[in-house]
């Protein structure tokens, strides 16, 4: 299992405590110290909706002024691979799943 994210952030760290109580291993991708490229998001979107993916609720999104854009899906997916921050988190996958987010009923009926 591999989690991508970063530390500081809630989801994250919510999801970190999930996987260390439930003694389940993992390796973790922080973004700010290995960014993700765009092949892996590619990857992530063959599974997961670009919505789902991108978090257009992000302070990044909003410093970035991105909404003023209108980007449309291709715009979206390029803007996750220049700035991961922009990418909801954690990014999960296990067992060939992408699994984004932190959703304690969908962890229970996945993990255990």
């Amino acid at each position: 299992m591999t989690i991508y994210g970063i530390k500081n952030c809630d989801s994250v760290k919510k999801a970190l405590k999930y996987m260390k109580n439930a003694e389940l291993e993992y390796d973790f991708v922080d973004f700010k110290v290995t960014p993700v490229g765009e092949g892996e998001i590619l990857n992530w979107l063959k599974q997961q909706s670009i919505d789902t993916l991108f978090n257009a609720r992000s302070t990044t999104y909003r410093t970035l002024k991105l909404k003023e854009l209108g980007l449309n899906d291709n715009e979206k997916a390029n803007w996750l691979a220049k700035e991961n921050l922009l990418i909801k988190r954690p990014v999960i996958e296990y067992n060939g799943k992408v699994i984004v987010g932190f959703n304690q009923d969908l962890y229970d009926t996945v993990f255990k």
